[in-house]
């Protein structure tokens, strides 16, 4: 199917801030995306030595948030606001003000503890939790079951699937598959903007509905649609399930 400039089933190494607005409006059943989070970057090794400096250079370039104009566009892309975005506690209430005062939509905060972080808890908590809100209006049916529908993930930090992909902040697939089951139907169309190594395009693609995915900078690109092809970086054939 093809929408706008845009054909469904396929990732795009565009700016999603330039691309987006080739997307006709109310053409996206589901909005599920990662941008870049608002956080301060340590530049000191510190206690942790070289681990924890190297740790920090490797989300230096995805840690100064993004233009929330981009939000505009969400929603008149969407057929209803029905949309899952990550995002840093400092994002939090910039993000409830837009969708929940301004927009009146319903809304979950949905949590991943992570159990296996490094413990670097000076003068602050563990950096142990990342959170994604989910907002929908009215008329946008929630689905799934008990199961999918749970509000928060205990689960180690997903290092293989960060070698294997590339990617420093890749979210578990079961997440985003229950994202993908709880807000969509079969052949619905899914948008991420901000695609990464491909994991919500692999999750719509596990359970039969469209993606369209963006993504900027090119090496990632690469590696997410060697992915969506079921081809590892390594040149292996591989299936993704859950």
């Amino acid at each position: 199917m093809k929408l706008g400039a845009y054909e469904t089933n396929r990732i795009y190494n565009v700016d999603c801030y330039e691309a987006i607005k080739q997307l006709p409006d109310n053409s996206i059943d589901l909005i599920i995306t990662d941008p870049p989070y608002e956080i301060e970057v340590a530049h000191s090794s510190g206690v942790f030595g070289i681990d924890k400096k190297l740790s920090y250079q490797q989300i230096a370039d995805i840690s100064n948030g993004y233009d929330y104009k981009i939000l505009d566009d969400f929603v008149r892309v969407l057929k209803r606001i029905n949309l899952y975005v990550w995002c840093s506690k400092r994002q939090i209430p910039t993000l409830l003000d837009y969708f929940v005062t301004q927009r009146k939509c319903r809304y979950n905060i949905i949590t991943w503890h992570k159990s296996n972080v490094i413990p670097a808890t000076n003068n602050c908590y563990m950096p142990d939790t990342e959170y994604c809100l989910f907002f929908r209006e009215r008329g946008a049916k929630l689905y799934g079951t008990p199961t999918t529908k749970r509000t928060y993930y205990v689960t180690p930090t997903n290092k293989a699937d960060k070698q294997r992909f590339g990617h420093p902040t890749i979210k578990p697939l079961e997440i985003i598959q229950n994202f993908v089951l709880n807000s969509s139907v079969g052949g619905g169309i899914i948008l991420d903007p901000f695609a990464g190594s491909g994991t919500t395009g692999v999750a719509a693609k596990n359970n039969d509905r469209q993606y369209i995915l963006f993504e900027k900078d090119e090496t990632r690109y690469l590696q997410a649609e060697n992915r969506l092809n079921n081809i590892q970086v390594g040149g292996q054939m591989t299936l993704f399930t859950m």
